[in-house]
């Protein structure tokens, strides 16, 4: 991998990382608008993370790893676990606080590993990194609002959830890239399928879990139409994928 196309692998995650924050500054400016709408931005969210994860990042986990299954139930007991501990010891005062946080796990999780596909894909060419960061790119706008509006709605300020979406979703894709390029010859595809199965498990539980029963209990009169329009995003990306 040349220096050039380290450079790209860089340039393409800051894009990212840009794309996010400019869904984060577009929320934050029009924050009342955001805040009523928030179970919308909840559906859609719900049906974004659950179509990639059933539709594309499960079945590409499978195929890189034989032990994906595993990583995957993992995954999505870990955030269960991880749920459980933080309605135990940190919601006692805001119960939901767990809206936020969980998400803000699996959405960090799962960027900093797009930095990490950025690094692995322009270590092949200029092109394959292209083609696999078209799709990657168009879901970072969303991905910024979602974080927002849900750490909002788990009772954080609008300057602490900016700053922890920000941090979450935006940040955390170069730094995956930085970390990646220097051990890129030393992440296999074993490896980078069971990080991908893991993801999928957060994003299971985090859609299933929190996103869907959140809409179910508000029961706003468009939210089906929002979970679909979710759905219709990811089976775009997947198909640009390709």
């Amino acid at each position: 991998m040349t220096n050039t196309h380290y450079e790209y692998a860089i340039l393409a995650s800051l894009l990212a990382a840009g794309v996010t924050t400019a869904g984060l500054y577009v929320i934050r400016r029009f924050g009342s608008w955001g805040q009523y709408n928030a179970t919308y931005f909840s559906c859609f969210a719900a049906g974004v993370m659950i179509s990639v994860a059933f539709l594309h990042i499960i079945p590409q986990a499978f195929h890189m790893n034989d032990q994906a299954p595993l990583y995957l139930l993992a995954g999505y007991l870990a955030f269960h676990l991880i749920n459980r501990f933080i309605h135990a010891y940190v919601c006692d005062s805001t119960p939901d606080t767990a809206i936020g946080l969980i998400p803000l796990l699996g959405i960090g999780l799962h960027s900093t590993l797009d930095g990490v596909v950025y690094a692995i894909t322009f270590s092949v060419s200029v092109l394959t990194g292209t083609l696999a960061g078209i799709g990657m790119v168009l879901h970072e706008f969303p991905e910024g609002i979602v974080t927002y509006v849900l750490l909002l709605r788990s009772g954080f300020t609008p300057k602490k959830s900016w700053l922890w979406a920000f941090l979450a979703a935006a940040l955390t894709t170069p730094v995956g890239t930085l970390l990646a390029i220097p051990m890129i010859h030393q992440i296999n595809e074993t490896v980078l399928g069971a990080l991908l199965a893991v993801s999928a498990g957060a994003f299971v539980y985090v859609g299933a879990t929190h996103l869907l029963p959140l809409a179910e209990r508000e029961d706003r009169p468009y939210s089906l139409a929002a979970m679909g329009g979710g759905v219709a995003v990811a089976l775009g990306i997947i198909l640009t994928h390709g």
